[in-house]
């Protein structure tokens, strides 16, 4: 079974209307208080594909346990949002694109709980995916699956702070 499929997550079908191509700001949705809604952070290095973006947010989806969450964006850093492979992996799984700003990663970055020294000196956050995530999720957003990683990406899922039982 496609691994789409094992996490619930449903592809965009063809000719469907693509999800708005990038939000700005904090990101934060007007309906993640709805049950069992998450945003997935996103980390990924320059030549990574989109389908190993989609697959990794998809394991991280059964990894915690939220094989029928509803995942209503994926989350970056602003200054990769216009990446063709984010772009695409969120077309691919039709949610919106957040492009997190520098301050809203540093803010949400206090609440990390992966410490990455590489992406510390670079971005000054110990997880980039984490503090996607968790900004995009909103002020009140909890971590419920910390960073994992696969060659050329990184993923967290996050949800604001009743969109999910305890």
């Amino acid at each position: 079974m496609h691994p789409l499929l094992q996490a619930g997550i449903q592809a965009r079908a063809p000719g469907a209307p693509p999800p708005p191509a990038i939000l700005h700001g904090t990101g934060r949705a007007t309906d993640t208080g709805a049950p069992r809604a998450v945003v997935a952070g996103i980390g990924f290095r320059h030549a990574t594909l989109p389908g190993e973006i989609v697959s990794l947010v998809a394991d991280g989806l059964r990894q915690a346990g939220l094989a029928g969450a509803r995942l209503v964006a994926l989350a970056t850093a602003e200054d990769r949002a216009d990446d063709p492979a984010i772009r695409e992996a969120a077309g691919t799984l039709g949610v919106p694109l957040v492009a997190v700003g520098v301050e809203a990663l540093r803010e949400a970055g206090r609440r990390v709980v992966t410490r990455s020294v590489r992406i510390e000196a670079l971005r000054g956050v110990g997880s980039l995916a984490e503090a996607a995530a968790l900004a995009a999720a909103g002020p009140d957003a909890r971590l419920v699956l910390p960073r994992i990683a696969s060659a050329g990406a990184t993923c967290a899922l996050a949800a604001s702070g009743d969109a999910l039982p305890s």
